[in-house]
């Protein structure tokens, strides 16, 4: 339990930081069904009992049409956290596999990364949530930089904040 207490303290840090939360936001956690974003859904359910600006979670997990997919477990969860959870079902699997025969794509990791921003981008618009969360870690950000250092010749992380249109 002390490190899930500290890392609830670095979290509250981190949003007083970057003001990421305000009063009345509608926040999208993303969740794979990993540790690192059911440990950020679980840290988020904690500090809205007591953060001075109330907000909404709901968690969203991206079906990629890969299977065997099987979400009763975080369903489980977000049940016994009164959490909203929605499950988007997309068929970014087989549009990898087709890029891939084809030979179109030679980072299919950049290209599933951004159809699955995209499909949790539209499932929260339609849930009325104004925020997304990811349990982007250290480790996430240096292997961003890296690939964008090798693959787009510019050195580039995403910031702790952005704001999308």
């Amino acid at each position: 339990m002390n490190d899930l207490n500290s890392f609830s303290g670095l979290l509250r840090r981190c949003i007083d930081d970057y003001q990421m939360i305000e009063p009345q936001d509608h926040i999208a956690v993303g969740i794979s069904g990993g540790k690192d974003s059911l440990i950020l859904l679980y840290a988020l359910y904690g500090l809205r009992r007591f953060y001075p600006a109330p907000f909404h979670l709901t968690a969203v997990t991206v079906d990629l049409g890969y299977r065997p997919f099987d979400t009763a477990r975080i369903r489980s969860l977000c049940d016994e956290l009164h959490i909203s959870y929605r499950v988007i079902t997309t068929e970014i699997a087989s549009i990898l596999m087709a890029k891939q025969s084809e030979e179109q794509v030679h980072a299919p990791c950049s290209l599933c990364a951004r159809l699955r921003k995209g499909a949790l981008n539209q499932v929260a618009i339609e849930n009325g949530c104004n925020k997304i969360a990811y349990a982007h870690h250290m480790d996430d950000m240096v292997e961003t930089a890296l690939l964008s250092l090798f693959f787009e010749g510019r050195f580039y992380s995403f910031p702790p904040r952005t704001v999308l249109s």
